[in-house]
């Protein structure tokens, strides 16, 4: 008669196989929910390389005639100005000048003496930045022609700009990616685990700001990228 004796022993011993196979599934599926997220952050200082200077001035009269030639004769100094400090032509542009009729103004409390009161505008927007912020130190020389720069005014606030993020951003992409595996690797060492794979990652919006309000000129960049590691035992 037949005892069947190999067949249990095949059997039994795949039965403990299919066990074992079975229970590191089981582990792996656990691992797999185990998951840290990080953040890392990378910021970086550049100096601006686009600049926007507005020159605004405000002359008044009785006149409309005479205040468009008085007006005229201070925009060819302004330009004669800039272009002899080395400012180009195509780095200048006059806008029309905006003239407030001071007897059709219903709402102005103050009472003025001439009727009107108009605003110039001369805008230079060139890459040299470092060229227009000597020259803004040099505008001075325009009170000698009796030419008075307004300031003070937020829609003539001189803007400083960095255009070349794209060159950067790798760069910045990879420190960040690189301080949250930092931050990663050690809160799975601190929880006895260690770093796995990346499940997924999202990176942040990239944000320019003044590093303070005394040099707008110099921009502080900031990306934040958020990593999901899983966790192994």
């Amino acid at each position: 008669m037949k005892t069947w004796k190999v067949e249990a022993v095949i059997l039994a011993i795949g039965m403990l196989l299919l066990g074992l196979m079975i229970r590191n599934g089981i582990n792996d599926f656990k691992d797999k929910d185990r998951v840290v997220s990080v953040k890392g952050l990378a910021e970086m200082e550049v100096l601006a390389n686009k600049v926007i200077w507005p020159l605004a001035y405000k002359d008044l009269g009785d006149d409309p005639a005479i205040l468009y030639i008085n007006m005229a004769k201070k925009n060819k100094a302004i330009v004669d100005f800039l272009k002899a400090h080395g400012i180009t032509e195509g780095e200048i542009s006059i806008v029309p000048p905006e003239i407030l009729d001071m007897k059709a103004e219903r709402y102005s409390s103050t009472p003025s003496s001439y009727r009107y009161n108009a605003t110039s505008v001369i805008t230079v927007t060139s890459n040299n930045v470092d060229r227009i912020r000597k020259l803004m130190s040099e505008q001075a020389e325009l009170l000698k022609q009796g030419i008075a720069i307004t300031g003070g005014d937020y829609r003539y606030n001189t803007v400083y700009e960095f255009t070349e993020l794209n060159k950067i951003k790798p760069q910045m992409i990879e420190e960040a990616t690189k301080n949250a595996r930092a931050a990663g690797e050690k809160f799975a060492k601190d929880s006895e685990s260690t770093l796995g794979k990346i499940k997924n990652a999202s990176q942040g919006q990239f944000t320019i700001s003044d590093r303070d309000a005394n040099t707008p000129y110099i921009k502080s960049i900031r990306v934040v990228t958020t990593v999901n590691y899983f966790l192994k035992n």
